[in-house]
């Protein structure tokens, strides 16, 4: 590979002996106490240096941490390849055992598909003809360039989509380029490049659907600077950009993106839901992901709350339903703990995909939410945090959420309207009565009616293989009855034993260490799991 004989500031490079080490120069020029020419790389991975920029107690450049700064050897340093060059190495010449494992295409919806070796040398000699290329991964290549005029086009006219990963590629102006020379490609996967500010003299990407920028250094400015060329883009992602705020420039909402279905901010340090809010306008948006970042409350938005962001703006000619088509919403990992956040997804039109998991209101270790509460909490959701809500599922998770209400709050009807506004509801849908103390002959009945039929499983492993066994209990059982229960049915005197309820769809049972706690107040539902362990 040609090496230049001099790098610019702000250049981005990589190891001449590995493209996946990346950063930018920094510094060119002379050491103390060193001879000749070195060049000073502020490296993207934070552990690739050895100092911050200074040696010996002089300064030559500030690097962005404390180890992510070193000098290196001009001959060391590559400044990367074209476009075309990259396609050339990867899809014609011979692949090693090592190479075989990179072999992938990006699939329509942006996900790598490896290749199957099986016919290898036919799945060569067709991706070796560009012609017929409709999708190519060139990631971690050293791409820094697209090359020639026209080049690209020549040897790729028919590409629909192209992962350039992890490459050298910073340049508004090269991103228009490589678009205009492929006009029919749809998806472009630009992560781990870092881009510069200037988006001035980017050109109309038409085509462009799906377009990824996870860990770019994008910021929302610049997204409203990019809207305007990207009339149809049905997909947007902007995974670990660092992302605080949402600032649109000429109104207090998003508008515009008038195709776009798909918006990915996860893993940013988005703080305010009224930030969020800002999204609301959108009217096409069907997928918002949020997981990983720094949320501790949503709301829907009230009527007034929309007037208010769009009042003074005189731009925006017409207002929607907030969040209309909204179907998916993914607010893993954030800081979420109080109640009204749950219920107000009730309020959202069409929403039936939620993601809670790793908040602290939807997990039950840190005092939040069993999965059947939620389910029962949230009517309309199909899907929560990854597993579908079969109608049996919510079916059994409401009836054990109204009478897990029941046994708590039966004496005050207000508090159970104001922490549990779909109590009633429920409770009159499914046609469970409130339980008084039974008297004469109904005394069996209703002692019968407060059965519940629980499968109990052993799984510590001193207990020794015994077969599950299924018990009617009285509702009212406590945690710590249960387990002396569980001791005379499987005689385990010697033992210290720990309770799970294992619940559909939920990944970990969840550990019943409230003795006093009753099966009612747990929400131990009929047919329930329950896990017998030892304490280790």
């Amino acid at each position: 590979m040609e090496q230049n004989s001099c790098f610019t500031l702000g250049q981005r490079v990589h190891s001449s002996t590995d493209p996946r080490r990346v950063g930018t120069v920094k510094y060119v020029g002379n050491v103390e106490g060193y001879s000749g020419t070195w060049v000073g790389v502020d490296w993207d991975n934070g552990g690739d240096g050895k100092h911050d920029g200074s040696i010996n107690g002089v300064r030559y450049f500030q690097a962005r941490s404390q180890k992510s700064g070193s000098f290196v050897r001009v001959q060391n340093l590559s400044p990367g390849i074209s476009l075309l060059q990259a396609l050339n190495l990867r899809y014609k010449s011979h692949s090693t055992k090592e190479d075989e494992g990179e072999m992938y295409v990006l699939s329509a919806s942006n996900k790598r598909v490896s290749v199957q070796l099986l016919g290898k040398d036919k799945i060569e000699d067709k991706l070796s003809r560009f012609e017929e290329l409709k999708s190519a991964s060139i990631s971690y290549l050293g791409v820094s360039s697209p090359g020639g005029p026209a080049e690209i086009h020549a040897a790729v006219p028919n590409l629909k989509e192209l992962d350039l990963t992890g490459n050298l590629i910073s340049d508004w102006k090269d991103v228009g380029t490589i678009c205009e020379q492929l006009p029919h490609l749809v998806a472009l996967n630009l992560s781990n490049n870092l881009m510069t500010q200037n988006i001035t003299q980017l050109p109309l990407l038409k085509g462009i659907r799906v377009l990824v920028l996870n860990n770019t250094g994008i910021n929302w400015s610049q997204v409203e600077i990019l809207k305007h060329s990207l009339p149809v883009i049905e997909e947007l992602h902007m995974m670990e950009n660092n992302i605080s705020t949402i600032k649109p420039t000429s109104s207090s909402v998003v508008q515009g993106f008038d195709s776009l279905r798909l918006l990915n901010l996860e893993d940013n340090c988005i703080a305010e839901w009224d930030d969020i809010l800002k999204l609301s306008q959108l009217k096409s948006l069907e997928q918002l992901y949020l997981n990983k970042n720094k949320l501790t409350s949503i709301f829907y938005p009230a009527n007034n709350k929309i007037q208010e962001l769009l009042s003074n703006h005189e731009s925006c000619e017409e207002s929607y339903l907030p969040f209309q088509n909204l179907r998916c919403l993914l607010l893993g990992s954030n800081n979420i703990s109080d109640l009204a956040s749950i219920d107000s997804l009730n309020s959202f039109p069409k929403l039936i995909d939620i993601r809670l998991s790793d908040n602290p209101i939807a997990d039950p270790g840190r005092g939040g939410l069993s999965r059947f509460v939620l389910i029962a909490r949230l009517a309309k959701i199909e899907m929560l945090n990854g597993s579908e809500i079969s109608g049996r599922e919510r079916k059994e998770s409401e009836i054990r959420y109204v009478r897990s209400v029941m046994s708590k709050l039966a004496d005050s009807p207000e508090e159970i309207k104001r922490l549990h506004p779909l109590f009633v509801e429920l409770k009159n849908f499914h046609g469970i009565e409130d339980e008084r103390p039974s008297v004469g002959a109904a005394g069996p009945q209703k002692m019968a009616s407060g059965l519940l039929s629980v499968t109990l499983k052993c799984v510590g492993p001193s207990i020794g293989e015994k077969l599950p066994l299924t018990k009617k209990l009285p509702a009212t059982t406590t945690v710590g009855k249960l387990k002396v229960l569980c001791e005379s049915f499987f005689k385990l005197k010697s033992l210290k034993l720990k309770l799970f309820l294992q619940e559909e769809g939920s990944p970990l049972p969840m550990l019943l260490d409230d003795e006093m706690a009753s099966l009612m107040d747990i929400g131990v539902g009929t047919e329930s799991t329950i896990l017998v362990d030892e304490e280790s």
